[in-house]
């Protein structure tokens, strides 16, 4: 965001997770501009400060269920330029199809994976940015339930490793540093991954998000 700090709403009504996220990220540089326990105040928030990102826990008051989502819809809506990073406590994709569906500016976190700051930071300049994350456990957890006929059954191990790498948002540069692999070996199993699941070779920025989404919305 050049010389601005990255401002930031958050929603949830786990107090001390929100306020250790929080301390986290003031700490970190980064600007909260306010903190909410339900979607409602979340909104107003948003509307009230205009931030680059909302962090949403998926399930909130009244009801637990998918407030989270609901009124991430609405951001979306009103305002697309502000980036989403969904939490959750357990694995529950369904109803986030949609928003990651639009494959910019959105993420989705395990809330067990907010662990390490530097990555954890990482991931909201990352979708700030316009990119999209996908937590890779996720990703992992799916590929093991997934169906004979999911385009997925043709990947290698590899191959599914360096999916989830790209779920992160890494580039191939990232990816190979992490498996240590060459970038030129990451290049030839993406465009495996890519042509196995037949995803269209275009100029589309996003390949790689339709590339999970397709997993994602097969299972």
């Amino acid at each position: 965001m050049g010389a601005d700090r990255i401002r930031i709403a958050l929603a949830d009504d786990d107090v001390l997770f929100r306020e250790g996220v929080a301390s986290l990220m003031s700490r970190s540089g980064l600007e909260v501009v306010g903190q909410a326990g339900d979607a409602a105040e979340i909104l107003a928030l948003v509307r009230r400060h205009r931030p680059h990102l909302v962090i949403l826990d998926i399930r909130m008051p009244p009801a637990h269920s998918n407030e989270g989502i609901e009124a991430a819809r609405v951001i979306r809506e009103e305002f697309p330029e502000v980036g989403i990073l969904l939490l959750s406590a357990h694995i529950e994709v369904e109803e986030a199809m949609e928003l990651l569906a639009t494959g910019h500016r959105v993420g989705y976190l395990l809330k067990s994976r907010v662990t390490g700051v530097d990555d954890f930071v990482e991931t909201l300049e990352r979708i700030v940015q316009g990119g999209s994350v996908v937590d890779p456990s996720l990703v992992r957890e799916l590929i093991r339930a997934h169906r004979r006929n999911d385009p997925l059954a043709l990947l290698t191990t590899r191959e599914q490793e360096v999916l989830a790498l790209m779920a992160e948002g890494r580039s191939n540069s990232g990816i190979a540093h992490k498996l240590w692999i060459t970038e030129g070996t990451v290049e030839k199993h993406v465009h495996s991954i890519l042509s196995r699941m037949r995803i269209p070779g275009t100029e589309d920025d996003h390949r790689r998000v339709l590339a999970v989404l397709t997993f994602l919305d097969a299972r």
